[in-house]
């Protein structure tokens, strides 16, 4: 920025004009994010999902293609424009992936499928970790091909993903098309898939929302019939952002460094914390389904809320005990396990197991707005908090974490191996206490008929 400075104008930066450059050009990823999941659900139901997600590819390439030329134009607008471009690609894919690959996976995997999410953002993460090493592409000669990295994998997919099916809810309950919903769960499920029973239980949702239009975000933000489920999404994903993560990862070089760990290899440790966050991803795609997504989200939250306690204790002891950082080193993996076991593999797809198709898309919307919301203040509110509070800002996280603990233990029910149908009936049976409506009725109706093991026909 400097040098292209110099070159155009004659004129040296001083450091808060770097300073504000700097974060203007870091705060373009948000913007782009938040545009892109606000727009999303209107391009998903369109276009439908393959397809929203195919012509998205084309952000990603276009960005890659700013970033690969702006050393060589010497603009620093490009690399912004870029990552603006980079920002409105990830909010749509977060959003409109999400719902294609929930909607394509059986009942019985949808809990397994939906923790790939995030485990396909932690490996993300941990690449950018490696590929950012100097021995790999952190060089000043190499930097443009690591920032453009992520247009070859938009290129990737631009050209696989037309070869996949469309969603076949989207086919059946959106568009109607139930020869196209069973020739794309065909092709998902194979010879020896059960057809019958993925088309049933469709069916009977499609029949339930019968002349119920799709709705809204602010047809969501006044819907009671909803509202519980609403408030279980803005708790968990507000939480997402606000559990502390971000501290204990900026906090990590502190506590490796006072552990003894010479500096020049603090890059190497910090992989180490990556590659936990992956492999606890892993283990909980595989135990999901046995030990149920209500029950990995309470000992998530309540076991970061107690490591981010115990955790605060440990910093401040270890300026007057000598092995106090080797605590706070194992406290710090601790927590990603908590963290990558419990909010970050079971948050994402939460929406889509929650809200009927009806809601779906509006609900998807909320959700990853007030995931980068929470992101773009965590990125300027944080380093603030740090300043003025150090390591005491873990408290703060503390009580969000402790706080989403108790909620989902006392207000959100288990989802695994349910329908939307019966989870959507179990949240009407918690907490309403006033007349039903009728496609609350309906959803009881299902409930009461799916766990006699009687036939419902609507």
């Amino acid at each position: 920025m400097n040098a292209t400075c110099v070159q155009r104008y004659g004129h040296y930066l001083e450091a808060w004009e770097l300073s504000l450059i700097w974060s203007f050009t870091v705060s373009m990823y948000c913007i782009g994010g938040l545009l892109g999941c606000l727009v999303a659900g209107r391009l998903a139901a369109a276009y439908g999902r393959k397809r929203c997600l195919v012509l998205n590819n084309v952000l990603a390439i276009c960005g890659a293609l700013l970033m690969l030329l702006s050393k060589t134009a010497h603009s620093f607008e490009m690399i912004m424009a870029a990552r603006f471009l980079y920002g409105i690609n990830a909010g749509v894919a977060l959003t409109v992936h999400t719902m294609y690959v929930l909607e394509c996976t059986p009942k019985r995997l949808r809990g397994m499928v939906g923790v790939s999410v995030a485990g396909f953002v932690s490996f993300g993460k941990f690449s950018g970790q490696v590929l950012g090493l100097s021995e790999v592409m952190g060089t000043e000669d190499r930097w443009p091909f690591l920032l453009a990295f992520s247009g070859f994998i938009g290129f990737l997919q631009l050209v696989t993903l037309p070869f996949l099916p469309e969603s076949p809810r989207f086919l059946l309950l959106d568009r109607g098309d139930r020869p196209g919903c069973e020739k794309a769960l065909r092709r998902l499920l194979g010879a020896g898939g059960d057809l019958n029973s993925e088309v049933e239980e469709m069916q009977v949702e499609h029949a339930a929302l019968q002349g119920v239009k799709s709705h809204g975000v602010l047809e969501l933000l006044l819907s009671r019939s909803v509202r519980w489920q609403l408030f279980t999404i803005i708790v968990t994903f507000t939480t997402l952002q606000l559990c502390g993560i971000n501290a204990v990862y900026l906090y990590s070089f502190d506590v490796f460094r006072a552990a003894g760990i010479p500096a020049h290899n603090l890059r190497y440790v910090a992989l180490g914390t990556g590659l936990c966050e992956i492999s606890t991803t892993v283990a909980c795609g595989m135990v999901i389904e046995s030990t149920g997504k209500r029950v990995l989200l309470i000992r998530g939250y309540l076991g970061m809320a107690a490591t981010l306690l115990i955790l605060t204790l440990t910093l401040y002891l270890q300026e007057y005990v000598s092995w106090m950082p080797y605590c706070s080193m194992v406290l710090i993996f601790i927590f990603i396990f908590f963290f990558s076991s419990g909010p970050a593999g079971v948050t994402a797809p939460l929406p889509g197991e929650i809200f009927t198709q009806s809601y779906k898309t509006a609900a998807f919307v909320v959700a990853c707005t007030l995931n980068w919301v929470g992101l773009f203040f965590v990125g300027m509110v944080f380093p603030l908090i740090v300043e003025y509070l150090e390591y005491f800002c873990f408290l703060i996280f503390f009580f969000f974490c402790f706080v989403s603990g108790v909620f989902v233990w006392y207000g959100v029910p288990e989802t695994r191996n349910r329908s939307i149908m019966e989870i959507s009936a179990e949240f009407e049976r918690m907490h309403n206490k006033t007349k039903p409506t009728p496609e609350n009725k309906l959803d009881t109706l299902y409930l009461t008929h799916s766990q006699t093991g009687q036939a419902t026909k609507l």
